[in-house]
C-alpha cells in the first residue's frame, strides 16, 4: 500500500491522539455553562473536525450568535483544563517513525486551531516530524477540500499520490471532494458505519492494524 502514495496526511484528533472524549465532554459543559440544552455525547463528537460556526451549528442549534465568542471561550476553558492529560494511541509515535524513515512525507490536516495544533504537537514532541500542516483558522475547514489540495500544492505531490487518514466521515468526505485516497480509523468520534457508507480504502481498528495495512503485512 505505501508505493501508492508519496504523501500521507493524518487527522490529529480521535486519530493521532486519544482525545475524542476531552472535546465532547469541553463542548456539554459549555453548553451547560451557558444554560444551552446540553448536547448527548454522539452529537458533541460527531462535530469534531468541523469549524467553530458549523460545530456549534450541529452540536448547539439553540446558540444564540451573539454569544459563540463566549461559548467558544467557556469550550477552550474547560478543554484547556484537560489538554495535559491527552496521549498518543499506542503506536501512534512509532507509527510516524517508521514512516519517515520510509522516506514518506507526512502532514497534518485538522480542525484545530494552529495555536492548539503547535501546543499538541510540542506536548508530543512530534514538531520535526510532519513537512506541512492545515489547521481551521488557515483556511476552508473540512469537508472542504482546500486542506487537502493546499497541501498537495505546497508539497508538490498529486492528490492521487496522497493518502488521508482520519476518524471521522468529514475526513473522509474532505479526502472524496479533493481526489485523495483516504483510509479510516474507527477507534476515534464517528462510528464504523458512518465511515464505511464512505467506502474508504479501508478501516481499521488501531494503529497496530493501520500499520499492518499500510506495509501489507
Amino acid at each position: 500500500m505505501l508505493d501508492r502514495f508519496d504523501l500521507i496526511v493524518f487527522d490529529w484528533d480521535g486519530t493521532l491522539i486519544d482525545s475524542t472524549a476531552t472535546i465532547a465532554r469541553a463542548i456539554q459543559q459549555a453548553a451547560a455553562d451557558l444554560g444551552l440544552v446540553v448536547p448527548d455525547f454522539g452529537t458533541a463528537s460527531h462535530v469534531i473536525g468541523l469549524g467553530l460556526s458549523d460545530a456549534l451549528a450541529r452540536a448547539v442549534p439553540d446558540l444564540p450568535p451573539a454569544r459563540a465568542a463566549e461559548f467558544a471561550a467557556r469550550y477552550r476553558y474547560h478543554y484547556l483544563a484537560n489538554e495535559r492529560t491527552l496521549s498518543l494511541f499506542a503506536g501512534a509515535r512509532e507509527l510516524l517513525t517508521s514512516l519517515a524513515a520510509a522516506d514518506k512525507l507526512l502532514a497534518v490536516a485538522t480542525g484545530k486551531s494552529s495555536a492548539g495544533l503547535a501546543r499538541a504537537l510540542d506536548a508530543a514532541d512530534l514538531q520535526g516530524y510532519f513537512a506541512a500542516t492545515r489547521c481551521a483558522d488557515q483556511t476552508a475547514p473540512k469537508p472542504h477540500p482546500a486542506m487537502l489540495l493546499e497541501l498537495s500544492d505546497e508539497l508538490g505531490v498529486a492528490p492521487a499520490r496522497m493518502l488521508m487518514i482520519g476518524d471521522t466521515t468529514h475526513d473522509l468526505q474532505m479526502a472524496a471532494a479533493a481526489g485523495t485516497a483516504a483510509a479510516g480509523v474507527t477507534y476515534g468520534a464517528h462510528p464504523r458505519a458512518d465511515l464505511a457508507r464512505l467506502e474508504p480504502l479501508a478501516l481499521l481498528d488501531s494503529v497496530d492494524d493501520l500499520r499492518r495495512w499500510l506495509w501489507g503485512s
